[in-house]
């Protein structure tokens, strides 16, 4: 089962907000939004990509940064911790991080 959050955040922290969410490991997917919800880059985060692979996105993500004044971000995450005998977490929740 995954999980998605989605976050309200400033151009300027985006990038910091990224490599913060890929550092936490149980992210699986990160989509970028323009404050209006229209889809700007999205990509997946896997183990096997961690690192030089990302460099291009992360180069990307920081041009982005500097033309967005707000954006949002999707994360989804795998849910690991889910068992049958636990009440469902919201498949969706917003966050304002700004």
């Amino acid at each position: 089962m995954s999980i998605k959050e989605t976050f309200s955040i400033k151009g300027e922290n985006l990038l910091k907000k990224i490599q913060e969410l890929i550092a936490e490991g149980n992210v699986t997917k990160i989509s970028i939004a323009d404050k209006s919800g229209k889809e700007i880059m999205s990509f997946p985060v896997t183990l096997g990509v961690i690192g030089i692979l990302l460099a291009p996105i992360f180069a990307a993500v920081g041009t982005l940064a500097a033309l967005l004044t707000e954006c949002k971000i999707t994360v989804e995450r795998n849910n690991k911790d889910h068992t049958n005998d636990e009440v469902a977490v919201p498949e969706s929740q917003t966050i304002d991080v700004n």
